[in-house]
């Protein structure tokens, strides 16, 4: 089967393009060394999983038995700020962009806790380790589930 023909794009070049395409939306370098690191304190999980029905977002980790959901966050997509730089090329796009993901991820955060679940979010600049440590101790912390749920 033949390439698709490119179209006119969003992206301020092709090189741009390429990039923004390789961009992984699940099982990148941080997700696979959290995940690894929690999987080895015996700690079982779901990957890439709704936690709630009807809601369009899925979380990297998430213990349903525990009412917890884990979001690692990228410092791009998400705005940290520490690291956000806003693109210099193409700001009308990037700018609204942005916005929407921080607003659809405090979106997230008040359905999960309003339906009584903990998020936990992390930055792509911080350490598995300390991650997973976190991820251990809240986990570890939270009330049993009761019998039969």
């Amino acid at each position: 089967m033949p390439p698709k023909p490119v179209t006119a794009s969003w992206a301020s070049s092709e090189a741009a393009r390429r990039t923004m395409v390789a961009n992984r939306g699940r099982d990148t370098g941080l997700e696979l060394a959290v995940r690894s690191l929690v999987h080895a304190r015996g700690l079982r999980y779901y990957v890439d999983r709704r936690p709630l029905k009807g809601l369009r977002r899925t979380a990297d980790l998430l213990f349903p038995r525990r009412r917890i959901a884990v979001f690692l966050d990228g410092c791009f997509w998400h705005r940290c700020p520490e690291h956000f730089q806003m693109p210099a090329a193409n700001r009308a796009y990037w700018g609204p962009k942005i916005d929407r993901n921080v607003e659809r991820d405090r979106e997230t955060n008040r359905q999960l806790f309003d339906a009584g679940w903990q998020v936990l979010r992390f930055w792509e600049h911080e350490t598995p380790t300390a991650i997973a440590d976190q991820i251990e101790l809240t986990v570890r912390q939270a009330t049993s589930p009761t019998p039969g749920s």
